[in-house]
């Protein structure tokens, strides 16, 4: 039996799930493409081994976490409340949140990828994963990391790759900025070449294995935003943005753990 309270994201987890095989159960879902109150129910019977007598308590304790998830959905076009179809069953109860259809999109949106099952995509965890380095590379790398993984939620990948690019390049100038003075950082960045020589800023006197471990870093990420900015078809996929995502929080992770050498006056 699972003990530990439901967060948002461990209800948006569950919930797609149930969106790709909804389980009602017994209990039917009233002219609803999902009723969440049946599947709750059905997944603490037969999941979680909780009986019906006791389940009202969990269920209660449940269904405040579902009712975020679920209007987080319909605010990105994948669910929207209401039944399926024109004159289908219809309850007071359902109506009042407890009954959702798929979209359109979101008929689309679930078969693109199954990675929205494991991937941190509500904003509220991935914005938990960067919180340790919020403060350390500034409100540019957050607001792009952030749009980042909006836009792979929407499945937008060409945009998710190019925020990541833009995200990484907030790194490098928060890092250039912290070893030398910052309108000497901008000027050189601002000028032909300018990426090329930030880095040199930082990486002029590193040691190699630091060195080959920041540039293969920033290489695919720079990349993949390079990729997006042209105007030909770029042909990113989940794949390429799903690991641009989990390169730019990795990047995150090494430049912080290694800020002392890096940002070396």
């Amino acid at each position: 039996m699972n003990t530990h309270p439901l967060t948002q994201a461990d209800a948006a987890v569950l919930l797609i799930r149930w969106l790709r095989a909804p389980d009602h159960g017994s209990y039917g879902a009233y002219g609803y493409g999902i009723y969440l109150p049946a599947l709750v129910l059905t997944h603490l019977a037969k999941q979680e081994g909780i009986q019906h007598g006791q389940q009202d308590a969990k269920l209660s304790e449940m269904m405040p976490m579902l009712y975020a998830a679920a209007w987080d959905l319909c605010r990105r076009g994948i669910l929207r409340p209401w039944v399926r179809a024109f004159n289908a069953q219809a309850t007071a109860d359902g109506a009042s949140g407890n009954g959702y259809s798929i979209t359109p999109f979101g008929q689309q949106w679930l078969a693109e990828a199954d990675r929205d099952d494991f991937v941190p995509t509500e904003p509220e965890r991935f914005a938990q994963m960067l919180a340790p380095y919020r403060e350390r590379f500034g409100p540019s790398f957050q607001e792009r990391a952030q749009e980042a993984i909006r836009c792979y939620g929407a499945h937008a990948y060409l945009a998710c790759c190019t925020m990541c690019g833009a995200a990484a390049e907030a790194i490098l100038l928060a890092t250039a900025i912290a070893k030398a003075d910052e309108v000497t950082v901008l000027t050189q960045y601002n000028a032909s070449g300018g990426r090329r020589r930030v880095e040199n800023v930082i990486l002029g006197q590193a040691r190699q294995e630091l060195r080959d471990e920041y540039v293969g870093y920033m290489t695919l990420l720079k990349y993949w935003r390079d990729q997006a900015a042209h105007g030909k078809a770029s042909g990113i996929k989940d794949n390429e943005a799903y690991t641009s995502l989990a390169l730019l929080l990795r990047f995150a992770i090494f430049v912080n753990e290694n800020w002392v050498e890096l940002a070396a006056k």
